[in-house]
């Protein structure tokens, strides 16, 4: 009996290091995932309360870098499945993953934000709607089903949560590391946001922007007076890059299949306010890519890494 439980101590104590071992190696497995934090109720003056997923790269934890950050909407199809709206998320923690491990890039802080159940109305840019003609502004109100808040949503950005960001965790806040990302009207809202903040803003990737503003079926899938109004806002509200930076991309299927005219025209236009191509602004199309997040998580890679990639002089 003695000399069993003999065994079994000296069973116990072999098996010790091995445990420990495996701890360890979980444990670095897990830092070199980098970590998440979640603010599941951040209260603001401007919009009702948001949700707010923060991705911290590998290597945070040590060191004194400063980052750089990328705010992102649609914040539950970011990261994880089983929050997403379809079961199909971005995947931009593992998309920056693979790029540090490239060595493409040193990585970057994602601010995901989660988008309200009024999701059109959040990310309709207001200056857009305002310059409407009524026929389009009531083609508008119809795919809207209610009041624009945009701009409140921005300054929520801009005023509470980017502060509070720079304020808790060791970012580079100069505009030139402060970047954001959407796709459809996610993209719309980002360029809304390079737009009306230019000193806030250095880059910005606009994902399969939806350029109709509303449905394609309804406005036309080429409507000239809307694109008048994308026309006029980026001459007017745009303006020149003076350093600033923008991705622009579209598929051809699904609802992707109505975007390519309105980029053609468009990048006209930055070209005429003084974008030079490929140095102030990417455009890119993707045969065989749909309006979806799949779709977007496969280039993800590169719109990060010219994002993040060092603007020319």
């Amino acid at each position: 009996m003695i000399r069993r439980l003999l065994m079994c101590a000296l069973i116990l104590v072999l098996a010790l290091p091995a445990s420990a071992s495996a701890v360890a190696r979980t444990a670095k497995t897990a830092a070199a995932a980098g970590s998440f934090v979640e603010l599941s109720r951040l209260t603001s003056k401007n919009i009702d309360a948001a949700r707010v997923t923060i991705w911290l790269p590998p290597g945070y934890a040590k060191g004194n870098t400063r980052w750089p950050v990328i705010y992102m909407h649609d914040g539950q199809n970011v990261f994880f499945p089983k929050r997403s709206g379809y079961n199909k998320v971005w995947a931009a923690d593992k998309a920056m993953l693979k790029l540090i491990a490239e060595g493409a890039t040193a990585g970057a802080i994602i601010v995901a934000i989660d988008h309200q159940p009024a999701r059109a109305r959040q990310y309709f840019p207001q200056k857009i709607y305002e310059a409407l003609g009524a026929d389009l502004q009531a083609e508008a109100d119809r795919f809207l089903m209610g009041p624009i808040y945009s701009d409140s949503y921005l300054r929520f950005i801009v005023t509470e949560l980017k502060p509070m960001i720079d304020k808790k965790y060791r970012t580079a806040k100069d505009r030139a590391n402060t970047h954001v990302a959407g796709s459809s009207m996610g993209g719309l809202i980002s360029l809304y946001a390079i737009a009306e903040y230019p000193d806030v803003f250095g880059g910005a990737a606009c994902v399969s922007t939806h350029w109709p503003l509303a449905l394609p079926d309804r406005v036309g899938p080429h409507q000239p007076r809307v694109l008048a109004v994308w026309e006029a806002f980026l001459t007017n509200q745009l303006g020149p890059p003076n350093g600033r930076r923008i991705w622009f991309d579209h598929g051809d299927q699904t609802l992707d299949q109505f975007y390519g005219p309105y980029q053609t025209e468009i990048d006209r236009k930055l070209i005429s306010i003084g974008w030079q191509p490929q140095r102030d602004f990417e455009t890119r199309s993707y045969v065989g890519a749909a309006h979806e997040e799949n779709a977007w998580a496969a280039r993800l890679p590169e719109i990060f890494t010219w994002l993040l990639a060092k603007a020319p002089e």
